[in-house]
């Protein structure tokens, strides 16, 4: 089945990046000149996604406004000659096409999902967490769109990390069966000691109907959170899901460090920033 829908869970608080997201959703921090969450919907759109349902939560509605039509500032573009920027600005309503949903309690990732069942209507999706910014030749969805065409099962983007930090991600166990492809034979939220890998469950994933079944037996966790990842190990039971180690480097922009060093980074892609940012990262002797 062609997979069309894509969900953007954005209801969480955003507590790393108080106070600057006392009033802004951390969704739209700025990454050089766009919002967070843009760079993740023009992945999916890059990846042939047609339907972006966002979970949005309390304080969220920036995220909606900017994604919808600003009649008034596209009138003043025009009429002061900002053909560049009328553009920019006509682009980003019209990337996709947008329906929203309210997570009303903060409930967890796996919870957010949950929520979107019926929007789903009983179809495989895509998943976005959209403070992982993936910077990649290949849009990281599409290359997992690969892998799901060959195995018609859900899907798990993962990336190598350091033991010490598996505390930090969910991680997988798996059987290797192609080239950056596991078959995954177990799954472990946050381990504190003896991770079963490597393999950190990054924010990128194809599921299959079933996660909502699987979500409804998931017994909540800490704070009353439902955790995606206590879902896929239950979903693990009942069908075959597989781990794709993505080409292209990600950054974890819902992190302080991430966040400055994927400015710094697409940055110094811009050519009318380059020079003069290179320029002053050397002045600073580091």
């Amino acid at each position: 089945m062609h997979i069309k829908k894509a969900v953007f869970p954005a209801a969480g608080f955003g507590t790393r990046f108080l106070p600057a997201t006392k009033a802004i959703p951390k969704e739209m921090l700025p990454l050089v000149d766009k919002p967070l969450i843009q760079y993740a919907v023009e992945e999916a759109k890059l990846s042939g996604l047609e339907e972006i349902i966002i979970v949005t939560g309390m304080g969220k509605t920036a995220i909606e406004d900017h994604f919808d039509t600003s009649f008034e500032l596209e009138i003043l573009l025009k009429e002061r000659g900002k053909k560049e920027l009328l553009k920019m600005m006509e682009e980003v309503s019209g990337l996709v096409h947008f329906a929203y949903t309210r997570q009303k309690k903060p409930l967890g990732l796996g919870h957010a999902i949950g929520i979107t069942k019926n929007l789903i209507n009983d179809e495989p999706f895509a998943v976005f967490l959209g403070d992982d910014i993936i910077d990649a030749k290949v849009p990281a969805m599409k290359q997992m769109l690969d892998v799901y065409a060959r195995h018609k099962s859900s899907v798990l983007a993962v990336q190598r990390v350091a033991r010490s930090q598996a505390h930090k991600y969910g991680m997988i166990k798996g059987e290797k069966v192609g080239p950056r492809v596991w078959r995954v034979t177990d799954l472990v939220e946050k381990p504190k000691l003896n991770p079963p890998s490597d393999l950190a469950i990054i924010g990128r994933y194809i599921l299959t109907p079933g996660i909502f079944s699987a979500l409804e037996r998931t017994t909540p966790g800490s704070g009353g959170e439902i955790q995606l990842t206590d879902a896929l190990k239950t979903l693990a039971k009942d069908e075959e899901i597989y781990a794709y180690e993505f080409e292209g480097r990600r950054y974890d922009a819902g992190d302080k460090l991430g966040f400055i060093q994927a400015n710094i980074s697409f940055a110094l892609k811009r050519p009318e920033l380059k020079k003069e940012l290179k320029r002053f990262l050397k002045s600073l002797k580091l």
